[in-house]
């Protein structure tokens, strides 16, 4: 097998492997468990992102009747004081629902569960904080991406490149400055205005990781390409490029993201 094919196999692996890595660690995932409620064996999955258009809306499917549960919320990080609903039933489930918040408002909630005796069970260990967001267009998220999935394998491929000594390392380098100045530093300002109506939340205005290891990763393969272009002999910023990019994207997603001070907000 050419070595050109197996480095690209590597790239892709190391690649996937990192954003599913980041996808299951990020802090908008879902919760999703199960819990032993009167003899039935309850699964179930709590959201930690929503559209700020509609209340989030969860169903937990529980077809015992006698199964009763409640929900307690507040905003994150403000003065209120702790809600208690009932979760109504619609057939055979109970449905979660968190008051629809503005952009970047965090709720933080519990859901409990009954069973016929009255004993109450908490679905999780502590309370799941969910963030809502105003919609982004699909064409624009998937652009967005689409294209950091292909910046972050070219930076792969091209860090293997560097590493074998191979003749298209400058020309990689390019494609990966490319990729991660459009997919990143283009689309990832707008995603972010669309979502929570700012450009960039990343130093020195803020502290959204997000922004500020994008940056990281582009100011490295700039130098990386500087040096690759003005002496031939910039391997070594290459491969530190393409190590400092694997790491940084293996933050997750939206860490120290935008998030709505409701101390400075009207209740």
């Amino acid at each position: 097998m050419k070595r050109s094919i197996v480095l690209w196999i590597l790239a892709i692996i190391i690649t996937i492997s990192s954003a599913a890595y980041q996808r299951i660690t990020g802090p908008t995932q879902p919760v999703s468990g199960s819990k032993k409620v009167g003899g039935n064996e309850i699964r179930y999955t709590l959201l930690r992102n929503h559209d700020s258009t509609a209340d989030a809306d969860m169903e937990i499917s529980i077809p015992d009747m006698i199964i009763t549960g409640s929900v307690s919320w507040r905003r994150f990080r403000s003065y209120d004081t702790l809600q208690t609903n009932p979760l109504v039933r619609e057939g055979d489930k109970l449905i979660v629902s968190i008051p629809k918040q503005p952009a970047a408002g965090k709720v933080a909630y519990e859901v409990k569960l009954y069973d016929s005796t009255g004993t109450g069970y908490d679905l999780t260990n502590k309370p799941v904080i969910i963030r809502f967001k105003d919609p982004v267009p699909l064409p624009v998220m998937i652009a967005h991406i689409l294209l950091i999935f292909m910046a972050m394998l070219y930076s792969t491929r091209t860090g293997l490149e560097a590493i074998v000594r191979g003749d298209k390392v400058y020309r990689q380098t390019i494609l990966t400055v490319i990729l991660l100045l459009v997919g990143g530093m283009f689309l990832g300002p707008v995603v972010q205005k669309y979502a929570f109506g700012a450009f960039w939340t990343g130093w020195p205005i803020g502290h959204d990781l997000t922004d500020n290891k994008t940056a990281v990763a582009m100011i490295f393969w700039l130098i990386a390409l500087w040096r690759i272009k003005a002496k031939n002999k910039g391997r070594g910023w290459v491969i530190a490029a393409s190590i400092v990019t694997l790491v940084i994207f293996l933050i997750p997603h939206s860490v120290l993201g935008s998030e709505l001070d409701y101390t400075k907000t009207a209740p």
